[in-house]
């Protein structure tokens, strides 16, 4: 089975059509039936995850499902940024970053991480819009 989203057949594109069709919020208490007879009703929290999933999948788009430990290792939270393990350990023992130690092993708390990213995102649009101010105003940028 293909872990990129961006790999499928024709058969598995209009599988996932229906799929949409299906999900719609409309339908109310969908059930899952196994091979050997078994059914279950899809909790509702399960619903709106499928449903966003297939939606995403069916408009095009990559889909990639992250858990949200609490704590979170090194790797994961260089993952989660898009940078290397180094450079993240550099902004943990900068200070820039708070973690935790457990044991020998440096652990992020997912809540810290997500609002790290936020203010680096909120700061580089600004530095980005200041910088296309001063382009405009200097006549570089029409």
């Amino acid at each position: 089975m293909p872990t990129d989203s961006s790999i499928l057949t024709e058969a598995e594109a209009e599988a996932i059509k229906q799929l949409e069709q299906i999900l719609n919020p409309e339908n109310s208490q969908l059930k899952l039936a196994a091979a050997n007879g078994e059914e279950m009703t899809i909790p509702d929290s399960v619903c709106c995850v499928l449903r966003q999933v297939v939606q995403a999948m069916a408009s095009g788009k990559n889909v990639s499902i992250v858990t949200h430990n609490p704590e979170l290792t090194t790797q994961q939270a260089a993952d989660l940024l898009n940078v290397s393990r180094p450079y993240l350990i550099k902004l943990l023992e900068q200070g820039e970053l708070p973690y935790i130690m457990v044991g020998t092993h440096r652990r992020v708390k997912f809540e810290d991480l997500r609002k790290y990213k936020q203010q680096r995102d909120t700061k580089r649009r600004q530095l980005l819009d200041e910088l296309i101010a001063e382009s405009q105003e200097l006549g570089f940028y029409q």
